[in-house]
């Protein structure tokens, strides 16, 4: 499709693909300003949204808004423009972390079924099958992460079952750390003035075989909160790195990361992300030592993918909420 003008309901469109990113806790840390005389669209960082408890570097909020430019970059390519992104573009203004600039002539297509799939994409915390991932489809999705600067590791049943440890040790301490589980309720229990909380059916489900490290969100587990039935015996689990670990490295990550999911859902994969063991500094560092090849990187996501029902979506702010309005 091509729209040679960009209108009110274009640009809207454009800032409801990218909300639709995912975020810790639902967060959705991100700011939008459209420049007209450059058609370049400014993403900053909204500070009042940051966890200051479980994210004090702001990792996971670069992450999130790098998810939020990926899906940016696909929703203006599907509409025949080509995405020019650049990264922390001011260094004086530290709170913007990207721009992507609509240029008249699109050089690059969003591959097929990105921007459908964005509109799909949901974490889903149910239990998937024992169905295998095909390895052509593993390829892809490594592939995925290449192109935007980062690597996918498909993680063997050894180290699977250090990093399944690693984020139960995680999980454990939120739960009993007082100022993690208040802020973790604040948002995702709803309602507050800043938070939109989370669907019922993402809070209630928990492994009742204590087989997979779900994150609690601070709600009471019951009988009637487990599911019927357990979860995988080995869930596939692959692992987002980087070579450096930089506010760069970190939106590329988000980038990376979206591109994943994209791929993994355009596929009818479910994925879910366990991402605890990486909100404390020395367990993502005993990750990285215990995940460590010849690449030395730094682990930026554990996904969890696999086959089983989809996920319910995260309410998410109206498009009006998220923009700064459009200036000159």
């Amino acid at each position: 499709m091509r729209v040679m003008t960009l209108d009110t309901p274009t640009l809207e469109k454009l800032i409801a693909a990218a909300v639709t990113a995912p975020s810790l806790h639902n967060t959705q840390p991100w700011r939008f300003r459209f420049v007209p005389t450059t058609r370049t669209v400014l993403i900053r960082v909204a500070t009042d949204r940051g966890l200051r408890h479980a994210d004090p570097s702001g990792r996971a909020v670069h992450l999130s808004v790098g998810c939020a430019v990926l899906n940016l970059r696909v929703a203006v390519a599907h509409f025949g423009w080509e995405p020019v992104t650049r990264l922390l573009p001011r260094p004086g203004q530290p709170d913007l972390l990207a721009s992507v600039r609509l240029a008249d002539t699109a050089r690059t297509t969003s591959p097929a079924g990105l921007y459908e799939a964005l509109w799909r994409r949901r974490s889903s915390r149910f239990p998937f099958s024992d169905r295998p991932l095909p390895s052509d489809l593993l390829w892809q999705l490594a592939e995925a992460a290449h192109v935007e600067g980062a690597w996918l590791d498909v993680l063997d049943s050894r180290k699977a079952d250090h990093v399944l440890h690693t984020t139960w040790a995680a999980e454990g301490r939120n739960r009993t750390d007082t100022d993690r589980a208040t802020e973790s309720r604040y948002w995702t229990s709803g309602p507050h003035p800043d938070s939109l909380g989370l669907p019922p059916v993402v809070l209630g489900p928990q492994d009742a075989l204590d087989r997979i490290p779900m994150r609690d969100f601070g709600v009471h587990r019951s009988p009637a909160a487990l599911p019927a039935r357990p979860y995988e015996r080995q869930p596939a689990l692959v692992v987002l790195r980087t070579a450096h670990d930089r506010r760069t490295d970190w939106l590329r990550s988000g980038q990376a990361l979206e591109r994943v999911l994209l791929v993994a859902t355009a596929h009818g994969v479910r994925s879910s992300l366990m991402h605890q063991a990486l909100e404390w500094d020395d367990l993502r560092a005993r990750l990285d030592r215990r995940l460590d090849d010849a690449r030395r990187g730094h682990t930026q996501m554990v996904i969890r993918l696999g086959y089983g029902p989809e996920g319910s979506a995260s309410p998410r702010r109206d498009v009006n909420e998220a923009m700064d309005g459009i200036v000159g």
